[in-house]
């Protein structure tokens, strides 16, 4: 059987194998052959064909392509089966638009879906200051005082393909030096107003079971740590976010528009 594709031809094996297995027939040789994107090959592979007396099924979404070897097929006596064209011939009668005729497409699909799994391990790994070698490799890096979205924000680009890592800022630890190694237009500084850090604060501390004397929650070492940020991000010279009731998705929102502008590079 040979499987042709116009682009790796994964898929149209997978089918062929899958239908083979419901057969008792062990000696099946199965050839792919990817990247069919010319006539010259399809001859090529014809005379191959016909001179294993192979079946052939294929995937070509290029109608010239799949016309051409439909019509040479039947001339050399070939059973060819198409797997791709009658079902892009009835979801465009479903959906009233036209297929693009594109080969590779569903793969520029998976590159997508990679790179969103890749960017949220890198989100994972560079969480929370872990490991600050994620700062020279990050496209965003974020800083800011506990509490102030850094993590769900990290998550959130991620699933935009943005590799994040986020650095806590706390006044007892200095920030780590590569944070003065990259360009300020890739660090984003996050704050909030006291009160309403405090409250976050005191939530968070209800919600672990500890009491609310800690001095987390304490409006004097609240207003330190803050002062310590915003000094810092002076330093830094980096653009600044205020988060205050504002939704992951809508202080993400502001950083798309920061990189579609250009002003995150």
């Amino acid at each position: 059987m040979y499987v042709l594709s116009d682009s790796l031809g994964e898929t149209a094996e997978y089918a062929v194998r899958a239908a083979v297995s419901q057969f008792d027939y062990d000696t099946i040789d199965i050839r792919r052959i990817p990247f069919v994107d010319d006539i010259s090959t399809l001859d090529e592979v014809l005379v191959s064909a016909k001179e294993n007396e192979a079946l052939i099924v294929y995937t070509l979404v290029v109608p010239e392509l799949s016309a051409y070897l439909r019509e040479r097929s039947a001339a050399l006596g070939l059973e060819a089966i198409d797997l791709m064209t009658p079902l892009l011939e009835r979801i465009a009668r479903r959906t009233g638009q036209r297929p693009k005729h594109k080969p590779g497409l569903v793969h520029k699909l998976d590159e997508d879906y990679f790179k969103r799994v890749e960017a949220i391990e890198f989100a994972v790994k560079y969480d929370d200051g872990k490991d600050p070698r994620g700062i020279l490799r990050a496209d965003i890096v974020l800083i800011g005082v506990s509490r102030t979205s850094k993590t769900p924000l990290s998550m959130y680009l991620a699933h935009r393909r943005i590799k994040v890592a986020n650095v806590p800022l706390v006044p007892e630890v200095a920030p780590p030096k590569e944070l003065f190694q990259v360009s300020a237009n890739r660090i984003i500084g996050l704050t909030i107003h006291p009160e309403a850090l405090h409250q976050i604060r005191t939530e968070r501390l209800k919600s672990l079971g500890l009491g609310l004397s800690a001095s987390y929650a304490r409006m004097e070492r609240i207003l330190e740590e803050l002062e310590y940020a915003e000094n810092l991000m002076k330093r830094l010279g980096c653009p600044v976010i205020d988060v205050t009731n504002k939704a992951v998705e809508e202080t993400a929102s502001l950083i798309l528009q920061m990189i579609r502008g250009g002003r995150i590079r």
